[in-house]
């Protein structure tokens, strides 16, 4: 199981600074996913920052949520 975000802070470029449960950091780029489905609502800047840690992941206001193993194992840890 890998550990759970603690905290999350949107960047203008679409990119996600996360802070995980471990003491870890990492930056998660989420231009890869903003054409597909339920997170082509994230191009809006104002849904892209309502981003939130929820349940050891994130979740935006849409609803839109991913996987916390997605999470941890794409962000490149800083």
């Amino acid at each position: 199981m890998n550990p759970e975000v603690v905290n999350v802070k949107p960047n203008a470029d679409y990119t996600l600074h996360l802070w995980f449960i471990n003491g870890e950091e990492g930056i998660l780029d989420m231009k890869p996913y903003l054409n597909k489905g339920i997170f082509r609502d994230l191009q809006d800047m104002s849904m892209f920052n309502s981003v939130r840690p929820f349940i050891g992941t994130i979740q935006w206001a849409n609803e839109a949520d991913l996987c916390p193993d997605t999470v941890y194992l794409d962000s490149v840890k800083v």
